[in-house]
């Protein structure tokens, strides 16, 4: 008798978008059809005979606290409020330090035309927090599967230990970027051919 798999969908917010962006400029995602699609696709690849139970998704990102106010608002009482889904969104954190020049190696304070401070910001602690969830929900026994939708490389320990331990991991993304993160993940999924499954249609 076929196993059942328990798929779990973890997603780099702003990675996502941005490399969405890059393929489909005005591209805006139904994220409660986003997961289902993701899960069948991931129950697929590990076993096509097998049924896929999606049993959740963690969406992480950061915003500016002066300027993208409206983002957490959306993900705090909309995103978090669809079946499944739990969205972990951070203010992100004004760098420690300024920019140098490359060549003189003088620290620049504020921009020359503007005076805007040179620092940024950056976001801190959103990738570990991934990682972090990613392992506790497998020490859990919550799934069997996770689907890590995100190119960054930083994930790769993370994705080998978990499949040392017995989980699977599917890597979502978009080819050919992330290519060291697919590689070694049990599995991957390019994720603009789908894109239409998923893609929001104007109400």
């Amino acid at each position: 008798m076929p196993k059942d798999y328990r798929i779990y969908v973890f997603v780099d917010f702003w990675n996502y978008t941005l490399s969405m962006r890059q393929k489909d400029e005005d591209f805006k995602t139904d994220l409660k059809a986003l997961p289902k699609i993701l899960t069948r696709e991931a129950g697929n690849l590990v076993d096509p005979g097998a049924l896929a139970i999606y049993s959740g998704m963690s969406v992480y990102g950061s915003y500016n606290k002066s300027t993208e106010k409206s983002l957490y608002n959306w993900a705090t009482n909309i995103l978090d409020t669809f079946p499944g889904v739990n969205a972990h969104f951070q203010p992100r954190m004004r760098k420690k330090s300024f920019p140098t020049c490359p060549k003189c190696h003088e620290k620049i304070e504020n921009c020359p035309k503007c005076a805007n401070d040179m620092r940024g910001t950056e976001e801190k602690s959103i990738d570990t927090k991934i990682v972090t969830d990613m392992i506790s929900l497998a020490w859990e026994d919550a799934y069997d599967v996770a689907v890590l939708v995100s190119s960054d490389q930083d994930f790769v320990p993370a994705a080998e230990h978990l499949q040392k331990k017995g989980k699977k991991v599917v890597h979502a993304g978009f080819r050919p970027d992330g290519a060291l993160l697919r590689q070694k993940c049990w599995a991957s999924i390019d994720i603009p051919p789908l894109r239409e499954e998923f893609r929001l249609q104007p109400r």
